[in-house]
């Protein structure tokens, strides 16, 4: 795992335990303020004073806000999901970032090569594609490295880099489709767990059911499945965005990089006199 991906895991571990304690710091002080709200009323308290009681417990156990009732609502696993989210944003800025034509094939290397093609510099042109990082130095670098074989043998070597520069690109949009499953999924056990704590309020009550209590629980249970919902459209979204975007990139890189190597196989060929020195390079095998 690369540096970048550990603090990345070490921060959403992070955000999930801060979550966590928030959403549930309030439970033990909202329980004990409703206890005492009660045992006020069964200390046989005045029929006013019972109901003034009973509606301040109310008022107590009720969050003071939306948010706050969001936050209580989805308990450690909307922290969970919200971790996710983050991740997910970060994951796509950083590709937007990676999968770019100018990071494929960069304006000043493609000039670069050009120049040093009508140079017939042919042997500067691999030793500037070797030292390239971009997919298509890679790519004019192990093609020019297999002229010597034949252009057929240099175009299918290229194409064998190129469906492995694809399938290292397609692996990092993976975690995309990864979020896009486990979105539903991870909220189908918020549902289960909302659903779980309103019937056994039904199950376990003796007296007149509140509709408050029964209510809590299915709401948090439609909540953590919006939220699942909320991460898994855009997750599917720009996986399939990324997805051709990584397919264009790789057939136009190659495509550039196929008409250079042939451009200098002809160019070797047209000129008779100066084809001898104008032979292109037999790089070392490693």
């Amino acid at each position: 795992m690369s540096n970048r991906n550990c603090v990345a895991f070490i921060l959403l571990l992070l955000l999930m335990t801060v979550l966590g304690t928030i959403s549930f710091v309030g439970s033990p002080a909202i329980a004990q303020e409703a206890g005492q709200g009660e045992g006020a009323g069964a200390g046989g308290a005045a029929g006013p004073m019972a109901a003034a009681a009973e509606a301040q417990g109310a008022k107590l156990v009720a969050p003071k806000s939306r948010f706050l009732w969001v936050i209580y609502s989805s308990g450690i696993i909307g922290a969970f999901i919200l971790g996710l989210s983050i991740y997910f944003v970060a994951t796509v800025i950083r590709l937007f970032i990676e999968l770019r034509p100018e990071v494929a094939m960069p304006a000043e290397e493609v000039a670069q090569c050009e120049q040093l093609l009508q140079a017939r510099d042919y042997q500067g042109l691999y030793d500037f594609a070797s030292k390239c990082e971009s997919l298509y130095g890679r790519l004019v670098s192990v093609g020019i490295a297999e002229l010597p074989s034949g252009l057929q043998e240099a175009r299918e070597v290229m194409d064998r880099n190129a469906d492995a520069e694809t399938v290292d690109m397609e692996r990092k949009i993976s975690m995309l489709a990864v979020l896009g499953t486990l979105g539903p999924m991870i909220g189908l056990v918020g549902t289960l767990k909302g659903m779980i704590s309103s019937f056994a309020v039904i199950a376990l009550s003796d007296t007149q059911l509140k509709a408050s209590e029964v209510a809590g629980g299915i709401s948090e249970a439609l909540l953590l499945t919006f939220e699942g919902v909320a991460l898994s459209v855009p997750a599917i979204y720009f996986f399939a965005v990324f997805k051709n975007r990584v397919a264009k990139i790789s057939v136009d890189t190659l495509l550039a990089a196929d008409e250079l190597v042939r451009r200098i196989v002809q160019q070797a060929k047209t000129k008779g006199p100066a084809a001898a020195a104008a032979t292109p390079p037999t790089p070392a095998r490693v």
